[in-house]
């Protein structure tokens, strides 16, 4: 089930991506039918663009700050905080400054 990351061992999702200048970068731990799990990594400036997810989806900084628009809602998130943006409603992630997430999307 989980891919990318080891098992049974201690560690810390900030330290299982890193960054990549002027790009946001994905790691995908987990995807089936019912859900995924993705770390992602952005580079200051950059963004996901509006689209729309699925299932639920939850994410929660791991370092730096995002900002998350969802709908006509805009959430500025710290490292250690949670937004969940509900299925099908618009919503699009921007790099405030470089920044860790974890996402959890159920289906």
């Amino acid at each position: 089930m989980y891919k990318n990351i080891e098992k049974q061992v201690k560690l810390k999702l900030s330290e299982q991506i890193d960054y990549q200048e002027g790009q946001v970068v994905s790691k995908t731990l987990v995807q089936n039918e019912l859900m995924s799990v993705t770390l992602f990594s952005f580079e200051k400036g950059e963004e996901i663009s509006t689209h729309a997810a699925g299932g639920d989806a939850m994410v929660t900084v791991l370092e730096g700050k995002g900002r998350f628009t969802v709908a006509d809602e805009v959430f500025y998130l710290d490292a250690g905080e949670t937004l969940i943006m509900p299925k099908d409603i618009p919503h699009a992630v921007y790099g405030e400054e470089r920044f860790k997430m974890a996402l959890v999307v159920s289906f």
